[in-house]
């Protein structure tokens, strides 16, 4: 029972700190650099499609990709660059 429970335990705090590690790993360091990543994907990417563009959230401490959808559909958004 308490060999079982040790293995439980070291289970979820590896996936806690993998989950973490991830997480933090993935931001950028400065809204300068999430602006810039976000606005090279465009020039790459999406060079012909007009209705792709980049929006910064300051709420979220984001930049996101997004694509403007026809008529009254919501923007679909396309990545997330977070800081």
């Amino acid at each position: 029972m308490k060999a079982g429970f040790i293995g439980v335990f070291t289970f979820i705090a590896i996936g806690v700190l993998a989950f973490i590690v991830l997480y933090f790993s993935t931001r950028y360091r400065s809204a300068f650099e999430a602006d810039q990543a976000c606005h090279s994907q465009i020039s790459i990417n999406y060079l012909d499609n007009t209705n792709v563009g980049c929006d910064h959230d300051l709420e979220t401490r984001q930049w996101i990709l997004f694509e403007d959808l026809p008529g009254l559909e919501p923007a679909k958004v396309l990545k997330r660059y977070r800081y």
